[in-house]
């Protein structure tokens, strides 16, 4: 994490627009002497009606985190017995792994099938599965009907529907959390909404089962500005639409630049690109434009590596856009 102004940070997906300008209002607001002398609201009521009402979700069915990965060191915490197993797919999220080590538990995972599918083969004996859609690195997605039948195949145990980068895709798994009773849906306000700096992420479920999750959090995980900020950003709907539709059509622009020079592009659902090459190495690519102060990322998985590029703003693709073909 670097602060430098002349480093161009294309490689932890953070948004380059700012956020809502609602966001700073309610932030200023919040900004009085009895709301920092007190303690927030534990479940953060005035979040969960904002989002209930975008979202089209049950108020209740919300949980409020201190980030995403909040939410699922929660259900980790929650499901997950010392000696316990957590599956995921591969490759993927690697905080998965890092919170069964944890808890103590095993890990396993599952390699993604062709195309960046589900295979046939599951395990059935998971305490918890978790699967990013879309996924990171990769940027692909599953389609909804494969996430139900892996929920009904991992059932009763609870399958978590990882949703960071879902704002940037076509769908979503929202609709199926009131008819699919052990799947939970993780959102993060870091990426769509502009809010990394904040900290602030929910998960969706059954009423019935946030009000257990509820007994492992910790009661003041959301302090007073996050929350404020958080419900003032899902209420703008408006704004959260324009961003949107700004990063994916430079997604767009950049997919197919960077496929005339010679990158191996996935097709992606998010707020970033995966790209590899045959014919040479990328690691040195990555190392060069550090050098030039601009930044993506490196990720290797066992031997299957690629670089993972933020969409940023038109000219900031265009800088990166500059140094690749310089480099190459």
């Amino acid at each position: 994490q670097l602060n430098d102004p002349d480093v161009l940070k294309l490689n932890t997906n953070e948004n380059p627009y700012p956020p809502s300008p609602r966001v700073f209002d309610a932030v200023r607001a919040a900004l009085t002497t009895n709301h920092l002398r007190k303690y927030p609201q534990p479940l953060g009521d005035a979040f969960r009606a904002a989002a209930g009402r975008a979202l089209n979700v049950d108020p209740d069915g919300i949980l409020i985190g201190n980030g995403s990965d909040d939410i699922l060191t929660i259900l980790t915490r929650a499901f997950v017995p010392e000696g316990g197993l957590v599956v995921a797919p591969t490759p993927s999220y690697i905080l998965y792994r890092s919170l069964a080590e944890i808890q103590g538990a095993r890990f396993r995972a599952v390699p993604f099938a062709a195309g960046w599918q589900l295979p046939e083969a599951w395990p059935t004996d998971g305490n918890i599965t978790f699967l990013p859609n879309p996924n990171s690195p990769s940027g692909t997605v599953v389609p909804l009907a494969a996430v139900e039948r892996l929920a009904a195949r991992v059932a009763p145990a609870p399958l978590v529907l990882d949703e960071a980068y879902a704002d940037f895709a076509d769908d979503n798994g929202l609709s199926l959390v009131g008819r699919v009773p052990n799947l939970i849906v993780t959102r993060t306000l870091s990426k769509a909404y502009s809010l990394a700096g904040i900290r602030f992420g929910f998960a969706v479920a059954g009423p019935a089962v946030v009000r257990e999750l509820v007994k492992v959090k910790d009661s003041y995980n959301c302090d007073v500005l996050s929350l404020a900020a958080a419900a003032a950003a899902v209420e703008d709907q408006e704004y959260f639409r324009g961003v949107r539709a700004k990063i994916v059509a430079t997604r767009g622009r950049m997919a197919a630049e960077l496929a005339a020079l010679g990158f191996d592009v996935t097709p992606s659902h998010a707020n970033f690109l995966w790209c590899r090459r045959a014919d040479r190495p990328v690691k040195p690519v990555y190392e060069e434009l550090k050098r030039r102060k601009v930044l993506v990322r490196y990720m290797n998985y066992d031997g299957y590596d690629g670089l993972r590029m933020t969409v940023g703003t038109d000219a900031e693709a265009d800088r990166l856009l500059t140094e690749l073909r310089d480099i190459l």
